[in-house]
């Protein structure tokens, strides 16, 4: 972040969705899990907040949390798709 602050994750499982809050504006994930693959559905940033590398903080999370429910990754969403070629360090994850 450009001040420095990386800004807190909110995880609600229930919904399945990730987001982040900064400046009054919400980005989010939004994901599904069956049979033990965690599909991203979607990764969306408004305008107003993007460049800020918010989508590869709340991709990032949704892979640790894969990682750690020991879940494969379907990456449906283009941005996240795209975050695995450029990281591949999470390429284990990919169903």
């Amino acid at each position: 972040m450009a001040d420095g602050i990386q800004p807190l994750v909110a995880h609600d499982a229930e919904a399945g969705r990730f987001s982040v809050v900064q400046d009054a504006h919400e980005a989010e994930l939004v994901y599904r899990i069956r049979d033990g693959v965690l599909t991203v559905l979607h990764t969306g940033v408004p305008e107003a907040i993007g460049g800020r590398g918010i989508a590869a903080m709340l991709v990032r999370e949704a892979l640790d949390y894969a990682r750690g429910a020991r879940l494969r990754v379907d990456p449906a969403c283009s941005y996240a798709a795209a975050y695995f070629r450029r990281h591949p360090e999470y390429a284990d994850l990919l169903s």
